[in-house]
């Protein structure tokens, strides 16, 4: 009977699990079939796409360096030549010389916002060569007849459209050195040399601008202004008498306080630039320094009585007379006739007036055919 009892106890559960079996038993299952689609689009996402482009960078500083600066220059060579055999001289006469001058000029104005400044550099330098009689023969010697640079400056801050304030200074001197004459060319016979003499004025005002085309005229009044005279060499300004009007010896420079006034016109004719005409106009009046000269004598004859007699006495430069400071006037003409791009006609006139150093007024013409080139960025 034990041996049964487990018998029946497995016969028991295998009847009890039938049920349960068909209960969870799967006759047929039912599939819907569905497409299926694939799509193969990108997603789009924004992009910034203001990104660092370098030839873009470029372009546009370029672009602003060219607003911003004005660029101009230009140099040539001039000259002329003479010549006659001697058949020719023997019956109408003549002299062979050769004459060659050298130019260049520079400017550039540079602009941004209401600051401004100016820059000019301007230059020529000349010699002629003439037969003359040394030593009872004939030489070919050459001679400088042009010799001149000058460089100015011009920061300025507008006020209005044709207003501004600002300082001016230039400076002017020469390159190599002169003689008396073509004749004269040794130490001793020096006359004028880098520094000797040289100029420097400097001048704050204000300053117009005419917003014409066809008449582009610039006026600057300085109400303070300095001019500076230099002699750099003693054995010019003391043994050879060359003083530029730098009344002690011992001294190298001279300063004078005033005012000035300096016009300026430059226009250029026609659509090729055929005719060009350029002027400058400076006057300077030291009335600073004129209130504190001492022995100071206004009528000239009296003035000359009186520096013969100083100069037959002790020679104290305290005890000098002096006449009243008068104005200096320069007054530049230049006119550009161009035949072709490259060849030009130059007419050009000075005229210059400063009392300290003579009397007189000194003027300065020049013509000349020859190469030129110029050269602007706008």
């Amino acid at each position: 009977m034990k041996h049964f009892f487990p018998i029946f106890l497995l016969a028991a559960s295998l009847v009890a699990s039938v049920p349960a079996s068909a209960q969870i038993s799967i006759d047929e299952v039912n599939a819907e079939q569905q497409s299926v689609t694939f799509q193969d689009k990108l997603k789009s996402t924004p992009v910034d796409v203001d990104y660092f482009n370098l030839a873009r960078y470029k372009a546009e500083r370029a672009a602003i360096r060219k607003e911003r600066n004005y660029l101009e220059f230009g140099g040539g060579l001039q000259g002329s030549l003479t010549s006659y055999n001697d058949p020719w001289i023997s019956v109408s006469g003549g002299d062979n010389s050769i004459a060659l001058v050298a130019t260049f000029n520079l400017k550039h104005i540079f602009t941004k916002d209401l600051f401004t400044i100016e820059t000019k550099v301007n230059a020529k330098l000349g010699y002629n060569r003439m037969k003359v009689t040394v030593d009872d023969s004939e030489k070919g010697i050459w001679f400088k007849n042009q010799d001149e640079f000058e460089i100015s400056t011009a920061p300025s801050f507008k006020m209005t459209k044709n207003w501004s304030y600002g300082v001016i200074a230039k400076f002017r001197s020469q390159f190599v050195n002169g003689y008396k004459s073509r004749t004269e060319q040794e130490e001793k016979d020096l006359k004028s040399k880098f520094m000797t003499p040289a100029y420097l004025d400097i001048s704050l005002g204000m300053t117009y601008k005419s917003p014409k085309p066809k008449f582009p005229i610039t006026v600057n009044m300085s109400p303070l202004a300095l001019n500076a005279t230099f002699a750099e060499s003693d054995l010019i300004r003391k043994d050879n008498g060359f003083a530029y009007g730098i009344e002690d010896p011992d001294k190298t420079s001279k300063y004078e306080g005033g005012s000035s006034v300096q016009i300026d016109f430059d226009r250029t004719f026609g659509k090729t630039g055929y005719l060009r005409y350029r002027t400058m106009l400076y006057g300077f009046y030291g009335w600073i320094s004129d209130i504190g000269q001492k022995n100071k004598i206004s009528d000239y004859s009296k003035y000359l009585a009186a520096f013969e007699e100083w100069n037959a006495g002790d020679k104290d430069i305290k005890n000098k007379p002096r006449l009243p400071i008068h104005p200096i006037v320069r007054w530049t003409n230049t006119i550009d006739i161009k035949a072709t791009k490259f060849i030009t006609t130059t007419l050009s006139f000075e005229l210059y007036y400063n009392r300290a150093q003579n009397v007189d007024v000194q003027t300065k013409t020049l013509l000349s055919v020859g190469l030129t080139y110029t050269f602007k960025n706008k």
